[in-house]
C-alpha cells in the first residue's frame, strides 16, 4: 500500500489526500476511493482536488453505497470527479488490491 512517505514527489496537498483517502476508517472506502486516489492523485487538476477534498467530508458509508451502486447519489454531491470514481468503482474487480488480481 502507498504511504505518503513513499511518494515524496508529490505536493503536500496530495500526499494529505492520499493519506485521508487511505485511511478512511472502512475498508470499503479504504479500497475504492483510496484505490482511485492513488491511481490518479498526481494527475488531478486544482479543481479536482476541490472536489475530491468535498468526496472525503461525505461519510463512508453513504460513499461506500453510492461508489457500489447499492443507492444512487443524490445530485448535490454528484460531480465530474465523483461521477469518475463511481463509475471505476462499479468496474468488475474494482477494489480489489493489484497483488491479489
Amino acid at each position: 500500500m502507498t504511504s505518503p512517505d513513499e511518494t515524496p514527489e508529490l505536493p503536500h496537498r496530495q500526499r494529505r489526500l492520499l493519506f485521508r483517502a487511505l485511511h478512511r476508517g472502512t475498508k470499503e472506502c479504504d479500497l475504492m476511493l483510496g484505490g482511485f486516489v492513488r491511481r490518479h492523485i498526481g494527475a488531478l487538476s486544482p479543481p479536482e482536488l476541490d472536489e475530491l477534498e468535498a468526496i472525503m467530508e461525505l461519510p463512508d458509508v453513504d460513499l461506500a453505497d453510492w461508489f457500489s451502486g447499492r443507492r444512487a447519489a443524490p445530485p448535490e454531491v454528484r460531480g465530474p470527479l465523483f461521477d469518475r470514481i463511481a463509475a471505476e468503482s462499479a468496474a468488475p474487480g474494482a477494489g480489489v488490491p493489484e497483488h491479489l488480481r
